[in-house]
């Protein structure tokens, strides 16, 4: 049956942790051991326990094993400084290339932008004079198309403002026209209210013995008060 996985972590008991250390400590030296002889390397392997002790090994002389990575480790940082500032020169150096090409384009861009005014003409060609004639067509072509486009855009907004006014005034004389028809509706009541109760006091009149004219003349009617005094009946 195989070993069981062990998870690397800082072993907590003192006396665990120092067994472990030793049994380890040896493997270690000895793989070191087998790797010198075996592939014919220089092999060092130092080793300082949690108390402070040394341990060390060296297939030959640690010191020249030592001196010799000093200097290996040496030439590899000062290669990987030059190689930074080899980038740092070329990062630098792209900016400004971007730069110069930028202000190229720009006076490009101006150039063009004065000789389609009609100026520095003098150092143009007739080919270049031509396909310049032929950009300023094409050009104005363009601007005439725009300008016709808005036009009857500004002419179908005026028109559909001026239909949306003739809408309003519609709708305002509709609403005048009904409240003067209301008007005369209400006057037409209050004639005939006024015709009919004319004619009830007339009736009334009539039937109390009284003129219809000086009925009507004498509005509101006064009803005659009756008195009875015995068997008799007067009128006031």
């Amino acid at each position: 049956m195989g070993r069981g996985k062990i998870e690397i972590k800082k072993i907590e008991n003192v006396n665990s942790r120092q067994v472990t250390f030793s049994k380890r400590r040896g493997g270690l030296l000895k793989k070191a051991k087998e790797l010198a002889v075996l592939c014919d390397a220089q092999v060092a392997v130092i080793i300082f326990s949690g108390t402070g002790k040394l341990y060390d090994f060296a297939s030959s002389c640690m010191e020249q094993i030592l001196a010799r990575y000093h200097q290996t480790r040496g030439r590899l940082q000062l290669a990987a400084a030059d190689e930074h500032a080899d980038n740092q020169v070329i990062l630098h150096e792209q900016p400004t290339v971007e730069i110069e090409a930028l202000k190229h384009e720009i006076e490009e861009l101006h150039l063009m932008n004065r000789r389609l005014m009609g100026k520095e003409l003098d150092e143009l060609t007739y080919n270049d004079l031509h396909k310049l004639e032929h950009q300023l067509t094409e050009g104005l072509l363009s601007i005439k198309d725009r300008k016709e486009k808005l036009i009857l855009e500004q002419m179908e907004r005026s028109n559909q403002q001026i239909e949306e006014l003739r809408q309003q005034a519609r709708v305002s004389n509709n609403i005048e026209n009904h409240l003067s028809w209301s008007k005369d509706c209400c006057l037409s009541s209050s004639s005939m209210h006024e015709w009919r109760s004319k004619e009830v006091a007339s009736d009334t009149s009539l039937r109390l013995g009284i003129s219809p004219i000086s009925a009507i003349a004498s509005e509101p009617t006064k009803m005659p008060k009756l008195e009875k005094s015995n068997d008799v009946m007067h009128l006031d």
